[in-house]
């Protein structure tokens, strides 16, 4: 099973390879011949970014196959729980999906009639929306993980995938969702490329548009199969845009991804290329065809040009500013556990997963980076090895110093753009252990001293653990409790290397890195004082409804609908959480958020009264106390969860211990504005307390 680890990993890199070639050139303004005339012939990224902000591309398939997660990985896949993940995950009209309008935006309609409680399928249908809604792109590119989850099964593929998208497709809108799903399924086996069209055919009615596109660019492909420009043009004068309607149709993009499949040849790098090259929904139609020729061809098939820059981390831009940093080989460790489970097996005990909270590095999966860096690569450089990662020092002297670090939070300078709004909660907290595992090989006599630390994200304060000297073929641990950083994110984490002082000639050598690891319970604060307006947010909170403005220290809320401003990790359990809030009708702490949807809220619920509110999609769960709170006082508030235990107190005065059985078992923490109002917060202080869950919950073990 090995082989369907890495091809997973193959494809979702290949995926997201593909999005970012063709992202620079989808608007409409780059059509097929103004590609050609001022790229020519495209063989490599046409764009370098600092680092690739989110895309909706993959916020849809890493997002949405949650609600598989959250219904339960033994239970068949119903559309009603993709739907759930539709309204849990997203941010109302920010990030994740294009919010193009009602009626213009298939996804943006389809989140509407969701929120307006037409339920899913309903929520995508003809009926609902009309056939020229139902019938856009976003029925095939939001579905690659059901396709690498189902790996040898296109049928299989083909009806989780149908399911999915029929939350806001439908027609060839979910023809597309089968056809796609089960190419990616099928390439896991498939001999040719022709081998996996057919597959995916297979899983369409035969007298679908759908099919009929496929078929008649395969028809031309047959007869002109040495340039792609003709059955482009062919496309155009007979599948265009002109003759689909709407923004951006299924029908002349599926097009694009079966020429590019076939003129590409079984190439991974020609099949984005041309997917590219072609015009229309660029990084769509790249993104579907890189997933497919990604598991097709394996890490083998991917070239470094293209793999590097990708450096195993990808932006999301969903709810959770913690799940938003995703590490690729850790997301196809998952993603190959979640296919082992809903196939009826056990998970794979040789594919090690951290536990939500934590990070795991054990460079496992061939080529694998985990997304480190490095600060200086004129004199250092990152080498990929059979069991971990190497880092080659060439020749420094003491003033050659390099950090190695992983970035754990990031912050809008990081980026050149803003596309698709992300934000970002730090994946590393004060409190907990970073331990790395590395063995020097020196090359060339002399020493190295190498010491952790982490480095914060406004203050740029550098927070140093003890020097240790290396000693060739000696296996060395690093360990460090990262210190408190005073309400700052800390936004790199790693080693400092560099030649011992006194140093005289240059020092070589190859530190051979097996492991890097962050565990243990974070005990940190968020200074509101430090809060910035970043992509529309107000960094490190993630924010849903309402106008939030950081003033004189506090975080301010002004809204008409319950409003939440959310951060930490996605994985915190048990904890203890402190606030100073100006008292108003609705303001409260936050815990136990897992979405949108399902947060548990903690303050002053009402005049005279304090208590706990439990939202479960749509279902809510209130408990009330007598409390003779005072408008504009500031109060400061601590809840306390233990188990299904909440305890809530003001000022330290205990004033509620209530068990609530709707809980989520982890989530986000932050501040609640549940009433129409203003709100004011000051400082977040948070101290986990239990134990983690496995990134897939026991339940489903």
């Amino acid at each position: 099973m090995k082989d369907m680890l890495e091809r997973i990993y193959a494809g979702f890199l290949g995926m997201n390879i593909g999005i970012r070639l063709g992202a620079p050139v989808e608007p409409a303004a780059w059509d097929f011949e103004r590609i050609a005339k001022y790229y020519g012939d495209i063989r490599g990224y046409v764009k370098n970014y600092k680092n690739f902000a989110a895309d909706d591309d993959v916020n849809g398939p890493v997002y949405f196959l949650r609600g598989y997660l959250d219904n339960g990985l033994h239970k068949p896949l119903t559309p009603q729980a993709v739907g759930e993940a539709w309204l849990n995950y997203a941010r109302n009209g920010i990030g994740l999906y294009w919010w193009g309008g009602e009626g213009v935006s298939t996804e943006h309609t389809a989140y509407l009639n969701l929120k307006r409680g037409i339920p899913a399928p309903q929520s995508g249908s003809i009926a609902q929306n009309g056939i020229v809604l139902a019938e856009q792109i976003g029925g095939q590119i939001f579905i690659d993980t059901w396709g690498l989850i189902a790996l040898g099964d296109p049928h299989r593929a083909a009806e989780l995938a149908r399911t999915a998208a029929s939350v806001s497709h439908d027609g060839n809108g979910l023809y597309g969702a089968a056809f796609i799903a089960a190419c990616i399924a099928s390439a896991y086996e498939a001999k040719s490329v022709g081998e996996i069209l057919e597959a995916g055919l297979k899983e369409i009615p035969q007298d679908s548009t759908y099919a009929q596109v496929v078929r008649a660019v395969w028809d031309f492909y047959r007869e002109n199969p040495e340039d792609y420009r003709k059955c482009m043009t062919y496309l155009i004068e007979n599948w265009g845009y002109d003759k689909y309607p709407g923004v951006c149709h299924i029908i002349p993009n599926a097009g694009v991804c079966v020429l590019a499949m076939l003129y590409g040849e079984g190439d991974l790098s020609r099949t984005v290329e041309i997917a590219t090259m072609c015009g229309w929904d660029t990084d769509c139609n790249a993104g579907n065809v890189g997933t497919i020729l990604g598991v097709y061809q394996g890490l083998g098939g991917i070239p470094a040009h293209y793999r590097e820059p990708i450096n195993d981390f990808i932006v999301l831009s969903g709810i959770s500013g913690y799940l938003n940093i995703l590490d690729v080989p850790t997301y196809a460790k998952f993603l190959y556990q979640v296919s082992r489970i809903t196939r009826g097996l056990d998970p794979d005990g040789q594919v090690r997963l951290p536990r939500g909270g934590e990070l795991l590095m054990d460079f496992a999966l061939p080529g694998s980076t985990h997304g480190l860096r490095l600060s200086n690569t004129l004199r250092y450089a990152l080498k990929p090895e059979p069991e971990g990662l190497g880092v080659i020092v060439d020749r420094i002297l003491p003033e050659d110093s390099c950090d190695v670090y992983y970035k754990p939070f990031y912050r809008r300078e990081d980026f050149d753009d803003e596309r698709y709004k992300p934000v970002f909660s730090p994946t590393v907290y004060s409190g907990q252990t970073l331990t790395v595992t590395l063995t020097p090989e020196m090359i060339l006599e002399g020493e190295i001293v190498v010491r952790p630390y982490v480095l914060t994200a406004v203050r740029k304060e550098r927070l140093e653990g003890q020097p240790v000297v290396l000693e060739h073929g000696k296996k060395t641990q690093l360990r460090f409790r990262i210190p408190h950083t005073w309400g700052d994110c800390i936004s790199q984490l790693g080693f400092h290397v560099e030649a011992a002082a006194g140093t005289a000639g240059r020092v070589m050598a190859v530190l051979h890195l097996q492991e890097l690891t962050v565990t243990g319970k974070p005990e940190y604060s968020i200074s509101t004082l430090l809060c910035r307006e970043e992509f529309l947010q107000q960094t490190p909170f993630s924010l849903n409804e309402g106008k939030w403005s950081a003033q004189a220290g506090w975080l301010h809320c002004r809204t008409e609908v319950p409003a939440q401003a959310y951060t930490g990790n996605y994985y915190t359990g048990d904890v203890t959480l402190s606030t100073d809030i100006l008292a108003a009708e609705g303001s409260c702490l936050m815990l136990r958020a897992a979405g949108a949807c399902r947060y548990t809220a903690a303050g002053f619920l009402a005049p005279g009264k304090v208590g706990l509110r439990c939202h479960n999609h749509g279902d809510t769960e209130e408990t009330l106390v007598d409390f003779p709170w005072e408008a504009g006082r500031s109060y400061h508030v601590t809840v306390a969860a233990e188990g299904n235990c909440i305890t809530l107190l003001v000022d330290g005065e205990l004033v509620l211990s209530q068990a609530v059985e709707t809980i989520s078992p982890y989530g986000m923490v932050g501040f609640a504005q549940e009433c129409p109002g203003t709100g004011a917060f000051r400082d977040l202080h948070v101290r986990e307390t239990g134990e983690y869950e496995k990134l897939i919950p026991n339940r489903e073990l």
